[in-house]
């Protein structure tokens, strides 16, 4: 009879399929790492909604402070002599 070998590898596979799982858990391993850390990240995603809720929170103090002003200012205006 033939003798047929075997190939074994690491943890009974074969060498090529270990090096592809492998290379395919390194590659979702940096996919997620971009997702959390990159340019269009997660923690980008969170810094920009704080800093829009802080200019919606400095919009709305800057148009009360606007109001005070143009009240003081229309009333300025009344007292002075019309030309």
């Amino acid at each position: 009879m033939l003798d047929i070998k075997k190939e074994q590898g690491i943890a009974g596979l074969s060498l090529k399929t270990f090096l592809v799982t492998v290379i395919g858990i390194l590659l979702f391993g940096i996919y997620v790492g971009v997702l959390i850390y990159g340019e269009n990240s997660l923690t980008i995603l969170n810094q920009l909604r704080e800093k829009k809720q802080s200019l919606s929170y400095e919009k709305k103090v800057l148009k009360a402070d606007n109001q005070k002003l143009q009240k003081e200012y229309f009333e300025l205006k009344q007292l002075e002599p019309k030309e």
